[in-house]
């Protein structure tokens, strides 16, 4: 509909700018296009121009329903919802988020190929669901950012399931149990969780360990100092060499430098709380995550799962 008001339309006519070609009003134009009905421009002339000469409302007036009646000529503007997007099909190739210095879930051994429990659990779940899977090695702190951003597909790699993820990330269903221990060395005065106040504690940087650590406030905050690091190796290296009293780390990683290394460290009774480990997606890739979730289900039923963490832990560590 033309939003014209009468009175401007009049003030238009009285130095004859507002005409257009054909002797017609321009706005009416508008309206009507530049063939204006001559019993329409015929009731405006004689109308309007009269009324103007008698300096009355008549003008307005008369503008006022031929405006009206122009409105009726527009299509009504569209109103109605834009369609909600197409859901996102199963993906034909996933892409794999890890870090590649996390033994024994994902490493390089010493052909420099990677491997690990995930890297075998992730193949299996590939081969029985037919898609291709790429493993891309990729900044963990950063993990969140690739995986929104789309340069990997899924998170692979001990991933912890907390509710703070979530806002961000699509987990599959759990499928191993693991909790946060804490190292020290086997000389160390420390025997309790009581006894890190005023400690030097390390911990990886973006990881689990961190988030343990500081739901526990009342501890953390007594600490010396929490130093953070880009892997564990380097966490255990320091503590190794004195210049860290504890390191907090996911049993299963952690439990694996103690056995290379039995006599060197300690792990105490008590821990920073057990976890679930889950498989991350994109928030909108439910498809992916049904289909990866279908297969695990079908790999803990016929026991594979349990025969790929026998192989890596000597133990069934799944979560049936």
């Amino acid at each position: 509909m033309v939003l014209l008001h009468a009175g401007d339309a009049v003030a238009g006519l009285r130095d004859n700018s507002g005409f257009g070609a054909g002797g017609s009003p321009v706005w009416l134009q508008r309206c009507w296009g530049r063939r204006v009905p001559s019993m329409l421009l015929g009731f405006f002339h004689f109308t309007l121009f009269d009324a103007m000469k008698k300096r009355t409302l008549l003008a307005t007036v008369a503008l006022t329903a031929i405006l009206a009646a122009c409105g009726k000529n527009e299509p009504a503007s569209s109103t109605a919802a834009a369609p909600a997007p197409a859901p996102v099909a199963a993906a034909t190739k996933l892409v794999v988020g890890l870090d590649d210095n996390f033994p024994p879930m994902g490493f390089r051994d010493e052909k420099n190929e990677l491997v690990g429990f995930d890297i075998d659990m992730a193949r299996e779940v590939a081969k029985r669901a037919n898609i291709e899977v790429e493993f891309k090695p990729i900044d963990w702190n950063a993990k969140e950012a690739e995986l929104l951003g789309k340069r990997v597909d899924a998170l692979w790699n001990g991933l912890t399931i907390l509710e703070e993820r979530k806002e961000k990330i699509l987990f599959s269903d759990p499928y191993m149990v693991n909790k946060q221990i804490i190292i020290v060395k086997a000389d160390s005065p420390i025997k309790t969780k009581a006894d890190m106040v005023g400690k030097i504690v390390g911990a990886q940087e973006g990881s689990s360990a961190v988030t343990a650590m500081t739901k526990d406030k009342e501890l953390s905050d007594k600490f010396k100092q929490t130093k953070l690091f880009g892997d564990n190796i380097a966490a255990m290296m320091d503590l190794e060499t004195g210049r860290l009293d504890v390191v907090v780390v996911d049993e299963v990683v952690g439990r694996y430098y103690v056995n290379k290394k039995p006599d060197n460290y300690t792990v105490l009774s008590e821990d920073f709380g057990t976890e679930d480990y889950g498989v991350g997606f994109r928030k909108d890739d439910e498809a992916t995550r049904n289909k990866v979730n279908d297969v695990l289900t079908e790999m803990k039923k016929d026991g594979k799962a349990a025969e790929i963490a026998q192989k890596w832990f000597g133990a069934d560590v799944i979560k049936h």
